[in-house]
């Protein structure tokens, strides 16, 4: 513990002057996490004792993949000269699928701490949270991070971050989150450069929320940053945009571990308890004010998340779906981007179509319904939001590939695009060119940031984008290249609608909507993926692929068949060709009234890509 530091249980500071809120942004992997935790130790409201890495990083799943998913906010005193201040600090994710939490983050601080790893130099989400820190007017403190690893270039990467935000390389601060160099002089700089938060202490009580939690003994905890006024304990609050009243039963503040205090006021960040079990009820975004003297006008919320990428969730048992609608209420909660709708399938019968703002919040909101619930799950294949104009002037929004119209003459499909930014070492630019042009991308310009990092932007579609693009710019630049993209919109394109027929019969789950060009390519994959999964039949099966009427691509599930000759020794040949026929005709009439049944292991293994080679004999 540093001298400096204040003895805990951190006292509910009111003055506003003595507060000061910031939050740290990086990219993902620069050591956000590891600075925090060695403010936790400095300041001292964790004891060495208790110190475990990633302190601040609740989830199993955050633990194991060394990634942030929640922000986290946590108190911590600090003494400067004779003055004690109160720091409520933000900890942020740094993937782009997770930039929501980091917009919400920084609408509940006047200063940001921008992180950049010595080794590694700026990258595409350190630039991207940069400028959604600078539109929220903050104060920005420019440090490099991880100055004690051999392969650190903290000079070189000081005037490129100089360059960037403007100022003088001898600005930027050196530490290191590991050691603990450095720390405490950023936490003076942070007291000395962040502004004091402003707010009426006299006007009505306003709290945003920024974020809430479930907590299946208290209800929902709701995390809000105070604006004006103060807020009480057992006073009666109310929600602005639902008007519903409740009673706080526990106010206070993290520190890192919930400590309830005598109230809220003006600047300060804690959390709020009114035993409220539906989660409906505490909205991010909304403002809390006291029901007895309530405010007239609500603070600007956050605009809401558009989800990017969606993709059929379904139980594997179908007595799970109610449990499932549970599960997606409560983590809607701790995870406000998540978009979610009930919808059916022929194939695989009741789910939810949900909405993700990329590849890894599907991943990880999936990994979290089966490992915190205990729910087994099939996601479909993700796909993209499509407006489907046919010739007699209907627009229709595709969002799942059954809803795709057929019968009507289409007239225009418009997919929406994305502005990617790529940022790499220039040696890969010719290799990061290929991979974008085969995915229909379209150049908008190159920059260089330094001697030997590129950025290139380009425009792309976004349904390229969802599949496996990130993979392959990883596995073709050596991990190297960082991605970063947002919404520019939609254009017109030549899309069709592949399915897949199963002895004639349309199986919905293995649809897709794919660029003409591509479609021959889908059609052949999915055939012979779903040839190899399918187990054989009494009867011939044949699988194909389709546009509209027209079959694109065939495989064949040969016949499981008895010898029907084995009892023949010797004799005519007619006595043979007679048991073949009959053999024959047998088959022939099972193949008419059989129906294919596709086992849900094949599903989940032709959806996912894992596919083995089976032997068929």
């Amino acid at each position: 513990m540093s001298p400096r530091a204040a003895t805990p249980p951190v006292p509910a500071a009111t003055d506003p002057a003595l507060i000061r809120n910031f939050c740290i942004i990086a990219h993902i992997d620069h050591g956000k996490s590891t600075l925090a935790d060695r403010m936790l130790g400095i300041t001292g409201v964790v004891s060495d004792r208790d110190m475990r890495a990633q302190y601040l990083d609740r989830m199993d799943i955050e633990r194991e993949r060394g990634i942030t998913i929640k922000s986290q906010a946590v108190r911590m005193p600090w003494q400067v000269g004779d003055t004690s201040y109160a720091l409520n600090m933000i900890d942020t994710p740094g993937h782009v699928d997770f930039s929501y939490e980091v917009s919400r983050s920084l609408a509940a601080c006047e200063g940001a701490i921008l992180l950049v790893d010595a080794a590694q130099g700026i990258e595409a989400q350190t630039l991207a949270n940069l400028y959604l820190a600078l539109e929220n007017d903050l104060e920005i403190i420019p440090v490099l991070n991880k100055i004690d690893l051999p392969a650190a270039e903290p000079e070189k990467y000081a005037r490129e971050l100089a360059e960037l935000i403007g100022g003088s390389p001898d600005d930027v601060l050196k530490v290191s989150g590991k050691t603990g160099l450095g720390v405490e002089d950023l936490l003076d700089r942070v007291v000395e450069r962040i502004p004091a938060p402003v707010g009426d202490a006299n006007a009505p009580a306003r709290a945003m929320i920024f974020d809430s939690v479930y907590d299946s003994y208290r209800g929902v905890v709701t995390y809000v940053r105070m604006v004006d006024g103060r807020l009480n304990p057992r006073e009666r609050i109310q929600m602005l945009s639902t008007k519903a009243n409740h009673e706080i039963l526990e106010i206070g503040v993290s520190a890192p571990e919930p400590t309830p205090s005598k109230g809220l006021s003006v600047g300060e960040v804690g959390y709020l308890i009114t035993g409220v079990k539906d989660v409906r009820q505490s909205k991010v975004g909304d403002t809390v004010t006291t029901a007895a003297k309530p405010a007239t006008e609500a603070l600007p919320g956050y605009t809401e998340p558009l989800p990017m990428v969606f993709s059929g969730l379904y139980p594997i048992d179908g007595s799970d779906y109610p449990e499932l609608r549970e599960a997606l209420d409560k983590l809607k909660l701790s995870d406000a981007s998540l978009v979610y709708e009930p919808e059916t399938s022929v194939a695989l019968g009741f789910g939810f179509r949900c909405g993700f703002l990329g590849l890894l919040h599907l991943e990880i909101i999936t990994e979290r319904l089966q490992r915190e619930f205990g729910l087994d799950l099939i996601a479909t294949a993700p796909s993209v939001i499509y407006e489907v104009t046919t010739e007699d002037r209907k627009t229709v929004t595709v969002t799942n590939p059954s809803e795709f119209p057929t019968g009507a003459k289409i007239s225009e499909v418009r997919e929406p695009m994305v502005r990617a930014a790529i940022l790499a070492p220039k040696d890969y630019v010719g290799t990061i060119m290929e991979l974008c042009q085969s995915r229909r991308g379209a150049l908008l310009g190159m920059e260089y940031l330094g001697e030997d990092r590129v950025e290139i932007r380009y425009n792309m579609p976004l349904g390229e984008i969802v599949f496996d693009f990130f993979d392959q710019l990883k596995s073709k630049t050596a991990g190297y290249a960082s991605l970063d993209y947002e919404p520019v919109g939609d254009q017109a394109a030549d899309l069709v609608k592949v399915d897949i027929l199963l002895q004639g019969e349309q199986v919905d789950a293995f649809s897709a909507i794919v660029h003409r060009d591509k479609a021959y390519a889908y059609g052949v994959l999915m055939t012979g993926r779903l040839r190899e999964l399918i187990p054989r039949q009494q009867f011939e099966v044949p699988i194909q692929a389709a546009i509209g009427a027209r079959i694109i691509a065939r495989e064949s599930i040969r016949a499981m068949r008895k010898d029907v000759l084995a009892k023949c020794y010797g004799g005519d040949i007619s006595r043979k060709r007679k048991l073949l026929e009959k053999q024959k005709e047998g088959k022939k009439r099972m193949k008419m009234v059989g129906r294919v049944e596709v086992p849900q292991e094949a599903f989940i293994a032709a959806l996912s890509g894992d596919v083995e080679k089976k032997d068929k004999k």
